[in-house]
């Protein structure tokens, strides 16, 4: 399929005669006259490049810039400046709203042609993550606020202390109680980088973010302004970003939080167990059932899923577990029983529930869902 190439330009000669140019060359052309037009143009065909000029009536392709790089759909989007201005000053402005490269006007076609593939070409290695060498563990709840964020961190614990190097990796931008659980300073790691264009998610950068814990695992949690849930629409950078995760350790565990966002189908595609945490009291078991078969639907495959169940209500109220796991037709994993006040003085403390209640029921019951997780995994260092 040929790239598209989206030129931005109020200058009418420039898009017909750039535009003819690259066609010959077999690119796929879209055009825009103005830096409105070409913002909208951008979120409508999502080309591979984008070819800007400066001097325009109502946006500058400064404004254009920060704009796209603002928005975390487009944000990854390589941005090649093309403008009739030579000044040091107006490229370093260029490069400090984002752009990737540099040209003047007028440039010879085969320069041109040059600089647009180098673009495309460091674009398309940027987005080339390492190898994955992890084994990845995905929880996803049924409904929010019912303990998807607790069991993902407290497995993650238990099999860091079977031999698995692990990162706990709390995706769910908007929503983030890990680090509150664990008395963390506010941690904006998460939203740095789903901010950053496709080719600044790396190795060294993800490093940057992840933060080491007492406990041995490394984490790297959600804030939970809701202002960055905005961030659930970046799913080039959330799909970027689990890979490079993936290559740092042997056991990534996944919180995903509530619900299909945007990035889910594509991230549980890369898992190797999911763990579908529902409550088994209604309407949670509905919610649950529903949410079970989207992900079949999605093409998931129901021997990767298992279920954990979490009783937060009296045993009258429940339905029974064997029913539950008749229902949705998957393994159960685990069932947590309520452990409110042990909840709380572990959050007050900062010391996770598998730490400070190893040998208490609750502790017995996180680690024999970390069993049956482990059981479907292979060993550590693989």
């Amino acid at each position: 399929m040929a790239e598209k190439v989206l030129i931005i330009d109020d200058d009418v000669d420039t898009l017909k005669l750039v535009g003819l140019m690259l066609e010959r060359q077999g690119y796929e052309i879209a055009v825009a006259s103005n830096g409105t037009i070409g913002l909208n143009k951008a979120a409508e065909v999502k080309p591979d490049l984008i070819l800007l000029d400066v001097m325009m009536p109502d946006l500058d392709g400064y404004e254009v810039t920060k704009r796209l790089r603002s928005d975390p759909s487009l944000a990854h989007i390589p941005i090649i400046m093309f403008t009739a201005k030579t000044m040091v000053d107006d490229k370093v402005a260029g490069f400090e709203a984002g752009v990737d490269d540099y040209l003047t006007k007028p440039t010879h076609p085969a320069e041109l042609t040059a600089h647009v593939k180098a673009v495309l070409q460091r674009s398309a290695q940027a987005r080339s993550a390492p190898e994955a060498k992890a084994q990845i563990v995905a929880f996803l709840g049924s409904r929010s606020g019912i303990g998807t964020s607790t069991l993902a961190l407290n497995t993650g614990i238990i099999l860091q202390d079977s031999g698995y190097e692990v990162i706990i990796a709390e995706l769910n931008p908007g929503h983030g109680s890990m680090g509150l659980e664990l008395n963390l300073e506010p941690s904006s790691g998460l939203s740095n980088l789903l901010s950053r264009s496709l080719k600044d998610i790396h190795l060294r950068s993800v490093e940057s973010e992840i933060i080491d814990h007492p406990s041995g695992i490394r984490l790297l949690p959600s804030s939970f302004h809701p202002r960055e849930t905005e961030l659930e629409q970046a799913v080039p950078q959330m799909e970027a970003l689990v890979t490079n995760l993936a290559s740092m350790c042997d056991l990534l565990i996944l919180d995903l939080g509530a619900g299909m966002k945007p990035y889910i189908k594509s991230i549980l595609q890369l898992a190797n167990r999911i763990i579908l945490v529902v409550e088994p009291v209604y309407p949670s078991d509905a919610i649950g059932r529903a949410l079970l078969q989207d992900l079949e639907t999605s093409g998931i495959e129901k021997r990767l899923l298992s279920l954990a169940l979490i009783n937060r209500v009296r045993t009258s109220l429940q339905i029974p577990w064997r029913q539950v796991e008749q229902d949705f037709g998957i393994e159960l994993a685990g069932i947590i029983s309520p452990a409110s006040e042990q909840a709380h003085q572990a959050a007050q403390s900062g010391s996770p529930l598998a730490i400070s209640y190893a040998d208490n029921l609750i502790g017995d019951q996180l680690y024999k869902l970390a069993e049956n997780i482990q059981s479907h995994l292979g060993p550590a260092g693989d």
